[in-house]
């Protein structure tokens, strides 16, 4: 059995840990790390899955990013620890997270992934949407949480700087 629960503050270093643990040594370096720091996360949407003894088999987090002026959701990373992968825990994760998202007002959310993964989340290449290099545009994704959120939306995207009030940022 397991919980799904809020991240809370106490649970960063543990969350760390596992993303560690699954991505490669060099994570940070990636160009979504770089829009990620010094930015808070969007607390009401991280999330981790635990076990009955309380051990963290997944973790989810959400950062605000903007795409041409708009506000947009940046989803990841997402991680399963190893010994927990195929029970489902990332989508759930990920389903949930985005009933959330949609429930709290964000319109769009993006990521950088793997079309086929995500694709059953209802996610689709973006066109028109850089990242910062060396991001493979094909990994580039969105999936719109309001009828025609993407419509319209191009260009670069950067650090958040105004997000809307009340969509739950607070500081990780």
């Amino acid at each position: 059995m397991y919980r799904l629960e809020e991240e809370v503050e106490t649970d960063w270093w543990e969350v760390e840990a596992l993303y560690d643990l699954c991505f490669s040594p060099g994570r940070t370096a990636l160009s979504s790390y770089r829009l990620r720091d010094g930015v808070p996360t969007v607390a009401a949407l991280c999330l981790v899955v635990r076990d009955d003894d309380g051990t963290l088999a997944a973790a989810i987090r959400y950062w605000p990013v903007e795409v041409g002026g708009e506000d947009v959701l940046l989803l990841g990373p997402v991680a399963v620890h190893p010994t927990r992968q195929s029970e489902g825990l990332g989508g759930l994760l990920i389903n949930e997270s985005l009933v959330e998202a949609r429930r709290t007002g964000w319109e769009r959310v993006m990521l950088v992934g793997d079309v086929p993964y995500y694709r059953r989340f209802g996610f689709a290449k973006l066109e028109g949407v850089e990242m910062p290099p060396p991001t493979n545009p094909e990994r580039v994704l969105g999936l719109a949480l309001k009828a025609g959120a993407w419509e319209r939306v191009r260009g670069a995207v950067t650090k958040a700087t105004g997000v809307a009030v009340g969509m739950g940022v607070v500081a990780g």
